[in-house]
Order: C-alpha cells, then sequence, then structure tokens
C-alpha cells in the first residue's frame, strides 16, 4: 500500500473500448473484403460463360461452311441481333442428326438455340453478329470493305452502376464468312 491507496493492476475503460473499436474496424474490413471476393467471383463466372456460349456460336458458324459462304445479306448468322430482354425467341425447326435441312435452316436453328442460352444464362444480356472494323465498345456495327465477322455478347449485373446499358462486355472475330 502505497499511502493508505491501493494498486490494482488491469486496464482502463479507455483501453479496452479502443481495442474493441479496432476489432471492429478489422470485421468490418474483413467483411467487405469477403463481399468484393464474390462479386469477382460471380463477375468471372458470368465472363467465363459468356466466352463459352460465343464459342459455341463460333463453331457452329465454322461447321456449317456453306452459310458463311453467303453473302451478308441472306447469311443468317450475319444478322443475328438478340436481346434476351424480349423474351425467348420461337424455335426454330429441328436440325439435328436426324433432320433434312439446308444450311440457312441449320443457322437458323443454331441461332434459335444460341439465343435461348443467352435468355437463360443472360437475363439483361444482348448478343450481336456483324461486320465491324469500329470501336469494340459499342453497339453499332461500322462494317466497311474488309471489316471483320464478329459476335458481340453485353448483358448488365445488378450491380451495375456504369450507366452504359450493358455495352458489349465480349467481342470475338469469327472465322470467315463472304464479305
Amino acid at each position: 500500500m502505497d499511502g493508505g491507496r491501493l494498486s490494482v493492476g488491469g486496464f482502463t475503460l479507455v483501453e479496452v473500448l479502443v481495442a474493441l473499436f479496432v476489432a471492429a474496424l478489422g470485421i468490418a474490413g474483413a467483411c467487405a473484403l469477403q463481399t468484393l471476393a464474390l462479386r469477382s467471383q460471380q463477375e468471372a463466372a458470368r465472363l467465363a460463360d459468356g466466352v463459352r456460349l460465343l464459342s459455341t456460336l463460333a463453331e457452329r458458324m465454322r461447321a456449317n461452311p456453306p452459310a458463311m459462304a453467303l453473302p451478308d445479306g441472306g447469311n443468317p448468322y450475319a444478322q443475328f441481333d438478340v436481346d434476351a430482354g424480349s423474351g425467348a425467341p420461337d424455335a426454330a425447326a429441328s436440325c439435328f442428326a436426324d433432320g433434312d435441312c439446308d444450311a440457312v435452316q441449320l443457322a437458323e436453328f443454331d441461332l434459335a438455340e444460341v439465343a435461348q442460352a443467352l435468355v437463360e444464362r443472360f437475363p439483361g444480356g444482348r448478343l450481336c453478329v456483324c461486320r465491324d472494323a469500329g470501336a469494340a465498345t459499342a453497339w453499332a456495327c461500322a462494317a466497311g470493305p474488309g471489316a471483320p465477322l464478329v459476335a458481340k455478347l453485353g448483358w448488365r449485373e445488378s450491380s451495375d452502376r456504369r450507366g452504359d446499358g450493358g455495352a458489349p462486355r465480349l467481342l470475338l472475330a469469327l472465322p470467315g464468312g463472304a464479305p
């Protein structure tokens, strides 16, 4: 005892409050990082799904050389523009292995299946195939002499705040096609 006072060890109330505040900041930061990681994972999965959809379309186009040899005005692939917001497209005639389809009917069947996949996987999405030598960030197609045939895929996420109306996020140059 020092002059009648007891000396007791421990923490003051202010020290405890500061420690709790620091711990709360750490927990809040970890929660924010977890939310960001989940959002990034969802965006990466959506991008991978989009690449698969565009690759499927490119393979179907490559597998139908007679349709790709048609001029753009008669090539169903070169006129494809579908918005998932307008709902599922009309079903095309079945062109599976036992179906008797010409090149244009096969192209229409392929496009109907791709459009159905777009509606199912990208509810706010749009897919457009056109000749474009312009910027990949716009839906408008700047067709010109020698312009490549490209597929553009875009969608809106529920968290989008960009205000670009679902501008194309993926662009794939497609093989062949008569100019």
